[in-house]
């Protein structure tokens, strides 16, 4: 059975940094697209980032380009969302998901992605 598991969040002053880490149980990651997500209070998920499969192709939304970085490690199955320079507005609920069809390019679209995980909490505050 397909299981996704988020960690790494926390509370971290503004400039500081986190890395997330989702693992995956019961399918392979690196043969699916993986997205990160995030939802804040009082608003609508969000895409923050994705990596493919097939070409590597990596997306982020403008918000957190040049600040995250979303990576892969196939040994340890995980993809990761390393956040730099964190601002009080990236302050979310984090869920990774995965698309359920092999090779799949990477989108930002919540709707496309078929497995998520429990998310995991992320505050950015002085």
């Amino acid at each position: 059975q397909a299981h996704l598991v988020e960690f790494g969040g926390g509370l971290v002053q503004p400039g500081g940094s986190l890395r997330l880490s989702c693992a995956a149980s019961g399918f392979t990651l690196k043969y699916y697209a993986v997205g990160w997500f995030r939802q804040a209070p009082g608003k609508e998920r969000e895409g923050v980032s994705c990596i493919s499969s097939s070409d590597g192709t990596i997306e982020y939304i403008d918000s957190v380009k040049g600040r995250f970085t979303i990576s892969r490690d196939n040994a340890k199955n995980t993809v990761y969302l390393q956040m730099n320079d964190l601002k009080p507005e990236d302050t979310a609920v984090y869920y990774c998901a995965v698309r359920n069809v092999p090779q799949a390019v990477c989108v930002l679209q919540g709707a496309e992605y078929d497995y998520w995980g429990q998310g995991t909490q992320v505050t950015v505050s002085s």
